[in-house]
């Protein structure tokens, strides 16, 4: 069920004190100025700067003026994020940007365990409906958890309940003002699609979109959770590195299962379903110990080395 701002900060406990990712705009500006009032003094901030943007400077000037306003400190990052080849520009300045976020908070406040997003109901729906564009298993499917142990950190995302409109209304309530990213309207870009075309549809065909479409992925993310404990079992038992003759012994569905789980928790590396494909084809085929072995797989390779199947990256 769809919440207020109130409503959602009331469920929300964090560790004190903890930091809010403050981008300057609506969403990010509500989630520090509700964040402030119900913690005074327990709150921190921090901004990535996207020197690319020609309006991130104007985005620093706006954070700045409100963290001294609120009596929030605030830390500033620059950040321009370059991607491997193979990997996609939006997947590397993410990745970036949660390190850039993490490094802050570890430098300046080391004291500070749980930091704070501003991601809202509609940017989950969002990122839902991409999910399915790609043909996307459970995990693309459970979208973002509320809350994730990342780089050391404790991620919470309060406002996963709260429409944006209805934080954009109260922001506006509580007299406070913010940037809009111009980037915002731009259509090349999936998700201003998605917005612009298919929301204003889908509130129109399917009033309850946004809680049913967040119970079917709450659903998802419940159900890759068992899947995740049952990886873990199978793959304390072919070993890591994984046996292949272990691993031959698993269903086909296990054996992709496992291997998934493999080269993301052991090599923070994911497989597109080509490549795993293939890679269990290959397992499939070491029925010999001259039978060779090398995929590119993730952002590197995976080769048989006698018994076992190892993964480097080059």
């Amino acid at each position: 069920m769809a919440k207020t701002p109130e409503q959602a900060l009331a469920d929300f406990s964090p560790g004190l004190p903890f930091a809010v990712a403050f981008s300057g705009g609506a969403d990010s500006t509500a989630l520090l100025v509700a964040c402030a009032r119900r913690w005074p003094g327990q709150v921190r901030a921090v901004h990535i700067h996207h020197g690319l943007q020609l309006a991130a400077d104007d985005f620093e000037r706006h954070c700045k003026a409100l963290c001294q306003k609120l009596d929030v400190p605030l830390s500033v990052r620059r950040l321009q994020a370059g991607h491997a080849q193979g990997q996609s520009p939006e997947d590397a300045a993410r990745k970036a940007r949660y390190k850039a976020l993490a490094e802050a908070v570890q430098t300046e406040w080391p004291e500070v365990k749980d930091i704070a997003l501003a991601q809202h109901a509609d940017d989950q729906i969002e990122t839902l409906l991409i999910a399915l564009s790609r043909g996307s298993g459970l995990p693309g499917l459970a979208s973002m958890p509320a809350h994730k142990q990342r780089l050391g950190l404790h991620w919470h995302r309060p406002w996963l309940k709260v429409p944006g409109l209805a934080l954009r209304d109260w922001l506006q309530a509580q007299g406070h003002g913010w940037i809009e990213d111009p980037t915002n309207t731009d259509e090349n870009f999936t998700r201003n699609r998605i917005r612009a075309k298919v929301l204003p549809a889908l509130a129109e065909a399917l009033p309850a979109f946004r809680d049913t479409f967040a119970r079917s992925a709450a659903h998802a993310a419940q159900a890759q959770e068992v899947l995740n404990e049952v990886a873990e079992q199978d793959l304390l038992q072919i070993g890591v590195p994984p046996c292949i003759e272990a691993l031959q012994q698993l269903s086909h569905a296990r054996q992709a299962l496992v291997l998934r789980h493999w080269l993301q928790s052991q090599h923070a590396n994911t497989p597109s379903t080509a490549q795993l494909t293939e890679l269990l084809n290959q397992v499939a085929d070491c029925t010999t110990r001259g039978h060779r072995l090398h995929l590119k797989v993730g952002q590197g390779f995976v080769r048989r080395d006698g018994p076992s199947l190892v993964w480097h990256s080059s």
